[in-house]
């Protein structure tokens, strides 16, 4: 035989049975098959009649099907005794059955199916090791009715298994119709199946056979074919060998479409191949080099020498690994070098040396800012603790404050005052969580965060970073970036803080963070709770006139060029210019009229009109500013009934203002303008509702001073919103003014808020408040008994001048403020509610 079967051992086999290749084989051996309704088969005459007991041949990963010749080798002592016996036959009969599973080891009766095929030994050779090669044939199905024997081999009682169906059929001629067709198409695209089947497949009219004999030509497992073996209705075995059949032609036309998708991707990488190799043979030739490759070898040094931790250490050498076998023309070959690039420039290991000099960080932080004690009182803690415990974490600190207050200049001090490096981030406006961790690799144009971007430019990894506008950070689809900060200022995270676009821990510890913020309000309470929040008043006039003798006014000479000259503005024109062209917290706005004043000055020198001394004083600035842009708010000293002057926080400072009230004739309304904010409003009503609960303790008549008549209160300058609990003391004392018709002390001002039981509680601002009274002439100011530690916070000399008086209930706050005599101490007992 050409074609050899594969080995069975003494209960298996694993031939590939009623293959074309097979049929050919014995046709050229000179055996005749007739080729017609029956398929390949011999002459149904020449079968006799099936006996009852049949020895049993198990088979493994296989199934023989009736009709169909098929190869076996047997050269175990049990198959080939098997054998023997079956020679001595007549008939030359035996059952083929199925093994059910993987087994070890002789099979037994459990081990194989209840379903065989009788095999007629068709031909036989014998070799001299004892092993033989047959040629079967199928003869029918049988069912297995009882083991009789397992020893030597396995011998059963059969009984044939008729089929069913109606082969006229139209439904069973559609359905060989169909498997004809698919087989054929089968066959002509399968490398695997011979060209032959067709034409038996053409000659043959039975569709049991013709199911059988498609079922034996696929990759179907044992269970699949052993189903097509138990089927005996012809309808049912069509369907289910036509629906194997279909699975294998979708497969087959899947891997035909892989095969030749990798076969093209080969011939381009060939191509790709040999092209590179003729344009690095051509610029051997003409000696030129590769443009910028520095090769794999350099990233090596450039990895060894840059100090990374052993886990990133060992992430790079992977990456460079890559690169070395990467071609230069390769698409990820610029990611990858430019990633590496990014890891070997970080300064994973270098540190700047600490100035722990505690009186010389003292020194540089007043020559570069006046005032702001309690910031630089806390830069110098930290000093002072890190020469004491230099393994010391970097802090968080948030400088709160109005704008052009120096935050963002404060932190360049700290940073000087430490000889470290500043690195500044700016964040306002940032929307998208990868300006703070980078964007991973797998994105076109990827790069690491904001973060990793300073500490490269910085080239050390204990800088001092500025988050500035720490309260202008949004957010929307791309993600919180506020939410990304968590972990970069937390210093119990933020030693091994992961950027996206390293993917690798680097270690923030060692980083001094500091940022700013106009308002604590906007930011995060998660983030608010990691940082240790400084806030920055505002500057005192007295303080912004020190700011521009030391610092504006030199600088803005410098800038303008008339250093030349004797120039010189006097204090009381920085006074003025603080209190009638700027009103702010900071001394942006004040720099820039110095330094119009200082073009106007140029511009004179320029054309030859001065050359000598200049001196500007408090006359010349509207000649060279125009008229002042402001007008701060005058004490009246003859106060009249129902007027009250309260005090206000803004945040360009303090200010005062009036509060004034009135009545008509009416039905008990009370009206309030002056563009007052829902807390204000709340508050008048709770100044009046306060009143009318103790009408009868100053000597009110309920229906006479309310029911019968409204009362309008008003707060000058309507085109400023005004807001806040404060004015609350104001309202009060202003009503009562005009309730008794006696006016309230003059010079006096008054700030708290006031609850409806006649408290009066503490209220924010208090410095910027008395120094606004201060400069608006007020002699007196009564504050809140709990704001007593506020004011210890202002400096004894800017209080010169000012008496502050202080009560905890509105009564109290009435006798300091009212004329003697127009208000009594109330003898009962304040009601509440």
């Amino acid at each position: 035989m050409t074609d050899e079967p594969e080995e069975v051992d003494e209960e298996t086999t694993d031939s590939d049975e009623g293959s074309a290749e097979s049929i050919g084989s014995l046709m050229a051996g000179g055996m005749e098959i007739r080729v017609g309704s029956g398929g390949a088969e011999e002459d149904d005459d020449a079968f006799p009649e099936l006996p009852n007991e049949l020895p049993v041949l198990p088979l493994k990963n296989t199934v023989l099907f009736p009709f169909l010749l098929s190869p076996l080798l047997v050269n175990t002592p049990a198959s080939q005794e098997l054998i023997d016996s079956v020679l001595l036959r007549a008939d030359r009969f035996l059952v083929c059955a199925a093994i059910r599973h993987e087994i070890e080891g002789p099979a037994r009766a459990a081990d194989i199916f209840d379903v065989g095929t009788v095999l007629r030994v068709v031909k036989m050779l014998k070799f001299p090791d004892g092993s033989y090669r047959l040629l079967v044939q199928g003869v029918a199905r049988v069912g297995l009715e009882e083991i009789l024997s397992e020893e030597p081999f396995l011998r059963a009682r059969i009984s044939p298994m008729d089929e069913q169906g109606d082969y006229e059929s139209v439904e069973v001629e559609a359905l060989t119709r169909n498997l004809s067709q698919q087989f054929n198409v089968l066959v002509a695209e399968s490398a695997r199946l011979s060209d032959d089947l067709q034409v038996l497949v053409a000659n043959l009219d039975d569709p049991s056979k013709l199911a059988d004999l498609v079922a034996s030509n696929l990759e179907l497992d044992v269970a699949g074919k052993q189903e097509v073996l138990e089927a005996l209705d012809v309808t049912d075995r069509l369907r289910i060998v036509l629906g194997q059949l279909t699975k294998e032609g979708q497969e087959l036309e899947i891997e035909t479409e892989i095969k030749e998708k990798v076969q093209n991707e080969m011939g381009r990488t060939q191509r790709e191949y040999v092209l590179r190799q003729q344009l690095e043979a051509i610029r051997r030739e003409l000696g030129e080099s590769e443009e910028g490759e520095e090769g794999a070898e350099v990233f090596r040094q450039k990895v060894e020498a840059a100090g990374l931790p052993e886990e990133a250490k060992k992430h790079a050498y992977r990456e460079v690994e890559r690169l070395s076998q990467m071609p230069p023309a390769a698409a990820e070959y610029g990611v990858i070098r430019s990633y590496l690039e990014w890891i070997t420039d970080l300064p994973w290991s270098v540190l700047t040396e600490d100035r722990l000099d505690v009186v010389k960080a003292r020194t540089i932080l007043d020559e570069d800012h006046y005032g702001l004690e309690k910031i630089k009182d806390r830069i110098v803690e930290y000093i002072a603790v890190l020469s004491l415990k230099r393994d010391l974490k970097g802090p968080i600190l948030c400088f709160v404050g109005p704008p052009g207050t120096g935050k963002t200049s404060l932190g360049r001090s700290v940073a000087r005052a430490l000889d470290r490096k500043f690195a500044r981030i700016s964040l306002g406006g940032v929307r998208d969580e990868a300006e703070i961790r980078g964007h991973r690799r797998t994105y076109v144009g990827a790069m690491p965060g904001r973060i990793v971007q300073s500490l490269r430019k910085a080239a050390t990894r204990n800088p001092v970073m500025l988050l500035d506008e720490l309260d202008k950070v949004g957010s929307d689809g791309r993600g919180d970036p506020s939410s990304a900060l968590l972990e970069v200022l937390d210093p119990e995270q933020n030693s091994e803080f992961s950027d996206h676009y390293l993917e690798m821990p680097f270690d923030l510890s060692q980083v001094l963070f500091i940022a700013t913020a106009n308002q604590i309000d906007p930011v995060p309470a998660a983030l608010r709770d990691r940082m240790e929040v400084i806030e920055l008043p505002g500057y005192t006039v007295d303080e912004k006139v020190e700011i521009a003798k030391r610092f504006i006014v030199p600088r803005q000479v410098d800038r303008n060029g008339i250093s030349q000259i004797d120039f010189e503005i006097s204090e009381e024109s920085l006074v003025r210019l603080s209190e009638r062209y700027t009103r702010e917290a900071g001394v942006r706005n004040l720099e820039r009229e110095v330094g119009s004043v200082c073009r106007k000055i140029a511009r004179n020198v320029a054309e030859g009109e001065l050359g000598g001394p200049v001196r500007i004083e408090p006359d010349d600035l509207e000649d060279l500013l125009g008229p002042a842009k402001f007008e701060p708010e005058i004490a009246e000293a003859d106060m009249k009934p129902g007027v009250a002057v309260g005090l206000a926080w803004t945040p360009s400072g303090g200010d005062i203002l009036f509060v004034e009230s009135t009545q008509m004739p009416g039905t008990g309304e009370l009206k309030l303008t002056g563009s007052l904010g829902d807390v204000m409003r709340e508050s008048a009503e709770a100044a009046r509702s306060w009143l009318r609960s103790n009408a009868d303790d100053f000597g009110l008549d309920l229906a006479k001073d309310f029911d019968a008549r409204d009362m309008h209160v008003h707060v000058p300058s309507g085109g400023v919103p005004k807001d806040g609990p404060s004015a609350g003391v104001a309202m009060v004392i202003a009503m009562m003014s005009m309730l008794k018709g006696n006016s309230i002390l003059p010079n006096t001002a008054m700030t708290g808020e006031i609850t409806l039981r006649g408290k009066v509680l503490p209220v924010g601002g208090i410095k910027e408040k008395v120094l606004a009274a201060k400069r608006a002439g007020i002699r007196r100011v009564v504050l809140p008994e709990e704001n007593r530690r506020d004011v210890e916070e202002i400096a004894e000399g800017l209080l010169d001048g000012i008496e502050l008086s202080y009560v905890g209930s509105i009564d109290a706050a009435l006798l300091q403020t009212m004329s003697e005599g127009t208000i009594a101490e109330p003898t009962q007992p304040q009601p509440t509610n």
